[in-house]
This record gives C-alpha cells, structure tokens and sequence, in this order.
C-alpha cells in the first residue's frame, strides 16, 4: 500500500502554522468593513474563536468555516473520514448544525492516482452524511502534498451560540474526547503501525456532544484541534478573561498516547504549541512529558465546555484571572 503520510511534511492539523506567526501576521492589517453585507457579523476573527457567524435574520445565524490538512493516515478513506469530521467539529464547537459542506482537495497528480483521491471523497461523503450535511461539489487543484478537507455552512441560533470568550469563573471544563492522537499519527507515520483507537476518536462526530452543551445551557466551548488542549485553553482564558485550572491527571488519553510520548514520536507542532503557551502557564512539577501530551496537536478532537455534560470529563475549572492564563497542576 502506498504510504499516503510520506508524502507531507506534517500531518493533519499538526501542519497549521504556528499559533504566534499566525497571530503576528493577522495583526499587521486591519479588516475593513463590507459595503451593505447582507448580514451582521457577530463573531469574526477577534478573539480566535472557531467559526465565523453571521446573523441573517432575529433567531436565524449563519456559520461559515473552512479546514483541509495533509494526510494522518496511510488509509485513503479514513483520511477522508477524519478530515471531514474535523471540518464539522468547528461548527458544532459554535453550537450550529451543519447544512452544506463543499470539497477542498490538492491533488499530486503525478505522483498518487486518482483512484487514491477518489477513496479519499467517499470517506468524506460518508461522514457528511452521517452528520445529515450535504456535501456538494467543491474545489481541486493540482499540488506537491495532497490535502483534504472541507468548507462548511451552518445554521444556528445567535442566541444560543457557544463562544471562546464567554468563559465565567466558577464553571467546571469539560473534555468530551482523549487526547494524543497528534504523537499516535506521527507513531504511524514513521512506523506504519495502525492505531485503530485514534482512528476512533478523530471519526467521531462532536454532534452529539455539542447537542448536549446546548440543552445544559452551556455559552462558552471550543474544539481541540491543532493548538492542543493547552493551546485552545489558553485561547479561551485570554478571550473571556479568567484563569483556567487544568487537573493534568484528569485529563483522559487515548491509549498508547503517553508510550509515544515517551519514545520520541512528538510532532513538531506539538513542541511549538507548547512554546506559545509557556509564558502564560504556571506548571510547576509537572512532568515535562506529560505538558507535551497536555499541547499535543489533536485532529478532530473533542469539545472542550466551560459546563458539564453527560458522558464528559470534568478537568478543570474556570477561576478569576490570576498572572497566569491557564494553571496545570
């Protein structure tokens, strides 16, 4: 079989740029306003949140967001499958519902036949239609690394949107998926050895977990994804202006995680996720290994919620802002 993972650099949502070069580029311009939009924007790019979202109508908002990455695995249709989901996982991060989603494909050419890409489509279009998503049409072009992934449309209630800086001290965090499957993705890369669980984990939807939040009242969540969970939680304590506590031993891992930590197989994405953190983190004791594991860049992963849920892990705690965004202890 052909190894789908040798021909990128990096790996899912391990090859984002950094979460610093991507702050310091955006910063250098200011986004102008739309003559006449047909809508009011109500969530844009100030606080890093998941999803655009624009209001159409009193009780009727749209989500807009894109995500497509490099493979994560050598099998063509879980690539799809994996990547889809994590595309979907932002507008169920918003609290929205998902309506239409188009293909982002790059294709070598040259170097992967089509028959590959076209495995590569019907796992996304098998995962969109689970999550009741049409998927129609989309974009290809030709490129030196194959990349997949999705533009997606939802719809949601502006009132009932769940936001990275809605955040309040006193709610519990809660984690709705293991984390880990950035150093097991990079495990099969340079090995080829399968990892069936992580597959597990990034295919499965967040729909049910977002469906949850709302019916508990829940306003403030993201997705974990490419910044890692110390990454995304940062994120959500800068943008609601609290200090979050994270319970390290608490937090649930995918099996074999921790072992791959262990044996050197940490992406590099990981490490630069920690790096971005480290100034706001107060983590004294804890295992260096362990806080690579706590920033490992996650695809498709689960919600994190400033609330509980039914079948979610409570990891944590939203507190008054302190000199430090985000304690692990």
């Amino acid at each position: 079989m052909m190894r789908l993972t040798h021909y990128a650099q990096g790996g899912g949502c391990a090859c984002k740029i950094p979460a610093a070069d991507l702050e310091a580029m955006l910063a250098r311009f200011g986004q102008p306003l739309p003559k006449d939009p047909l809508g009011e924007l109500i969530v844009g790019t100030e606080s890093g949140d998941d999803a655009a979202v624009v209001r159409i109508q009193g009780d009727t908002a749209i989500v807009s967001t894109a995500d497509f990455f490099t493979p994560v695995v050598d099998d063509p249709y879980d690539w799809g499958r994996i990547a889809v989901a994590n595309a979907l996982s932002d507008v169920y991060a918003m609290g929205g519902r998902p309506l239409v989603g188009l293909n982002l494909l790059v294709w070598p050419r040259e170097d992967l036949p089509y028959d590959i890409a076209a495995e590569v489509l019907r796992g996304g279009a098998d995962v969109a239609a689970q999550a009741g998503c049409h998927l129609a049409g989309g974009h290809s072009v030709n490129g030196p690394e194959p990349m997949y992934g999705a533009a997606v449309t939802g719809l949601a209630d502006p009132g009932r949107l769940m936001r990275n800086d809605a955040g309040q001290a006193g709610l519990p965090l809660s984690l709705t998926k293991p984390i880990g499957s950035g150093v097991l993705n990079n495990r099969h890369k340079a090995t080829g050895e399968p990892f069936p669980q992580a597959v597990e984990v990034m295919t499965t939807l967040n729909a049910e977990a977002s469906a949850a939040a709302l019916a508990a009242g829940v306003r403030c969540a993201t997705d974990v994804t490419g910044f890692g969970l110390l990454g995304h939680l940062y994120k959500l304590a800068r943008a609601s202006g609290v200090t979050a506590v994270l319970d390290a031993a608490a937090v649930p891992l995918i099996d074999r995680a921790m072992e791959s930590v262990r044996e050197g197989y940490v992406p590099g994405g990981s490490r630069r996720n920690l790096d971005w953190v480290a100034p706001h983190l107060a983590a004294t004791g804890v295992a260096e290994e362990l806080l690579i594991l706590l920033a490992d860049a996650q695809t498709s992963g689960g919600l994190l919620i400033a609330g509980e849920i039914p079948g979610a892990t409570v990891i944590g705690e939203l507190r008054p802002p302190t000199d430090h965004a985000v304690i692990v202890r």
